[in-house]
């Protein structure tokens, strides 16, 4: 008993927006509270190579999630083989995806640099498509001369919840998704202690999608990304950039022909840190929805909806104030150029949106 730890977190934030909605209505005058986190986690170890731990979750973003409970992650993690050079282990149950750089963490504002994660690659209106796993992970860390190597590669099944099917527009359809084996993996090097950091991530998530008649028919999901990650810190700042490819496709289905299209994603961020405990961030984030289609404008001809509903760039402002290590205060400023990831289930007609909009976020976040 130890070895028994228990840790927690709440974050609370207002997001007001000029037009559009993000989590709520917050483009009414008063914007939306609709932005709750909150998490508690537990962790044990029976033996020196075993580990138990878990935490639950409860999130509240607008339409999005509605706050109920639920089991974030709970693994047994057995640490086959640990020594000075090198360590090997396997984790057995609900993992977190080795996604980038903020993918297993995300949840927890304490580890975030900003308020909204790149929302180019961190989908926050898809987040259980790449959340996490139900199955078997395999992870090395390889200590070698000025650096370590990570690796870790998982099997299971993916959490395909009803945001999927709400962006795919499937959620109207009768029937629903049901996750078939995935795969998701990392490679990441870590040189001089954490001065340079970069990292390959790749997954392969697979979901057969029942139907109960003959429409909308039954059907497949197949998700492949790929993500190439690059981290610089130095005393005082940070450099991180991230670069991502998604091919997407929906075959099978009796309702529509079969749609297949390749999106890209990507964000610089620079991190600056001052004054002991406060920090500013700027970011441009990307994202594109179908490469052959930048700009929308044959999604649009084909009356399938708006073409800012296909793209999205952003320019991000943050700043951050820890007072105490377990106390945040944040505000982040956004002008956005599209539409794209702008969370389908607070607005719910896209030709209602607007193409350009503002975003502002406050939060105070606490930990124990």
């Amino acid at each position: 008993m130890d070895t028994f730890q228990v840790h927690g977190f709440l974050s609370q934030a207002l997001v007001i927006t000029d037009d559009n909605n993000m989590f709520g209505d917050s483009s009414d005058s008063g914007g939306s509270w609709d932005y709750t986190e909150l998490g508690i986690n537990a962790s044990i170890r029976p033996t020196e190579n075993l580990l138990l731990a878990a935490q639950a979750l409860s999130r509240r973003a607008g339409e999005v999630d509605n706050g109920s409970v639920e089991l974030d992650y709970g693994i047994v993690d057995w640490q086959m083989l640990s020594d000075r050079d090198r360590t090997f282990g396997i984790q057995v149950g609900r993992f977190k995806n080795p996604f980038g750089f903020y993918n297993q963490t995300r949840d927890v504002a304490f580890t975030r640099p900003s308020i909204l994660l790149p929302q180019s690659i961190y989908f926050d209106r898809t987040r259980s498509l790449g959340l996490s796993a139900d199955g078997v992970s395999l992870y090395h860390e390889e200590r070698i001369d000025n650096g370590v190597i990570h690796a870790q590669l998982g099997v299971g099944q993916a959490q395909v919840d009803d945001d999927v099917e709400e962006v795919l527009g499937l959620d109207v359809l009768p029937g629903s998704f049901d996750a078939d084996t995935s795969a998701v993996g990392q490679v990441r090097y870590e040189h001089d202690g954490g001065r340079m950091v970069f990292a390959v991530s790749a997954a392969s998530v697979k979901a057969d999608y029942d139907s109960p008649g003959a429409f909308p028919g039954d059907g497949k999901l197949d998700f492949q990304p790929w993500i190439f990650s690059a981290q610089y810190n130095a005393e005082l700042w940070s450099l991180t950039a991230e670069y991502a490819l998604r091919d997407v496709s929906l075959t099978g289905f009796d309702a529509f022909e079969d749609n297949e299209n390749q999106g890209e994603s990507w964000y610089v961020q620079y991190r600056r840190r001052f004054l002991d405990d406060w920090r500013w961030l700027v970011r441009y984030d990307s994202l594109v929805n179908d490469r052959d289609d930048r700009n929308g404008t044959d999604y649009e001809r084909e009356g399938r909806g708006p073409a800012h509903s296909q793209y999205a760039n952003d320019w991000t402002f943050g700043l951050q104030w820890q007072p105490h290590s377990r106390v945040m205060l944040a505000g982040e400023y956004h002008y956005v150029d599209g539409t794209a990831w702008l969370p389908v289930q607070d607005n719910p007609d896209p030709e209602d949106t607007e193409r350009r909009w503002n975003m502002w976020l406050f939060q105070l976040s606490l930990r124990f």
